[in-house]
């Protein structure tokens, strides 16, 4: 979906980016991570055809930013860090003029719109003007006017900045929702904590140069099914506990070593309470039932760590 071979741009004083190459598949989440001033915004400026780098290529959905921009920007939705709303005009509003600023003329500017208000959830205050909006709806309102297109890629700069944790939760969720309706996004942050819930795939950016983009072990699959990696440990050896558990509806990719073992757990199936009453019932002896998350802020530090005793 996203291909980006060799970019590199310039300010006056300084290389933004550097040989900057990587690819991201499609329907993932990636988060874009680094430092402030490594080159985030400027590498997201460059996939959306707002920025001209001074060489390399970038091709989203097999067309190019440099060569083709207004074929890009029919394919990318972009939600800058400091964007704009007009205070005295409704959300509904402000969709409409984003509508009709965006949209061809035979486009059905209606239908647009209320497409946008339902994926983005803002149906529920679509009367209210953007100047009682909290920070989190103002977001949400950014977000229905950067997909008013239906773009096949979203591109975030720092959507949680200032948010409150109910209103990240409620952005996780928008944006696994995203996801699922046919989506790729890439979310820039400095704040890696933000970027757990819904990540797939995680692009570290630092000085400039792409120093690692990698799968993440995670346990999203989409806004409405999420697979949890569950650790169960045992007091002591059972025989035949992989086909026991083998046979519970909900858990998938099971690994033993000794005397702890692995797997995935699909929630929608059978939640951790259900399962952990039917292993007691089972009379397997249970010393610890877990569940543990891909940690993106240990995943950075170790690449950062690396790239820097590389730098020596």
């Amino acid at each position: 979906m996203i291909q980006v071979n060799q970019l590199n741009y310039e300010y006056p004083d300084k290389r933004a980016l550097e040989d900057v190459s990587f690819h991201i598949a499609e329907g993932s989440i990636t988060a874009l991570v680094g430092p402030n001033g490594a080159g985030k915004t400027t590498l997201l400026r460059a996939l959306s055809a707002l920025s001209k780098p001074v060489s390399g290529t970038v091709f989203i959905d097999g067309k190019s930013a440099i060569d083709e921009p207004r074929e890009v920007h029919l394919r990318v939705g972009y939600l800058s860090d400091f964007f704009g709303l007009y205070d005295q005009l409704t959300v509904e509003q402000s969709l409409a003029f984003t509508a009709y600023s965006r949209l061809d003329g035979d486009a059905d500017f209606d239908a647009a719109i209320e497409r946008a208000i339902e994926r983005s959830g803002v149906n529920s205050f679509r009367d209210k003007k953007i100047s009682a909006l909290s920070r989190g709806m103002r977001q949400r309102v950014g977000i229905a006017q950067a997909i008013i297109h239906q773009p096949k890629v979203l591109l975030l700069d720092e959507p949680a900045s200032g948010l409150d944790p109910e209103a990240r939760h409620s952005l996780s969720n928008l944006l696994l929702e995203l996801r699922d309706s046919g989506m790729t996004i890439i979310v820039s942050s400095h704040i890696l904590a933000e970027l757990e819930d819904y990540s797939t795939d995680m692009l570290v950016i630092q000085d400039g140069k792409m120093i690692e983009h990698r799968t993440l072990n995670t346990n999203v699959v989409s806004a409405a099914v999420l697979l949890k990696n569950m650790t169960l440990r045992l007091e002591h050896p059972v025989e035949d506990i992989v086909l026991q558990l083998e046979g519970i509806d909900g858990v998938s990719n099971l690994l033993q070593q000794e005397n702890t073992l692995t797997f995935q757990l699909a929630e929608d199936v059978v939640t951790k309470h259900q399962l952990l009453k039917r292993l007691i019932g089972m009379n397997i002896p249970v010393s610890e039932f877990s569940e543990h998350k891909a940690n993106l802020q240990e995943e950075y530090i170790k690449t950062v760590s690396a790239y820097k005793k590389q730098q020596v």
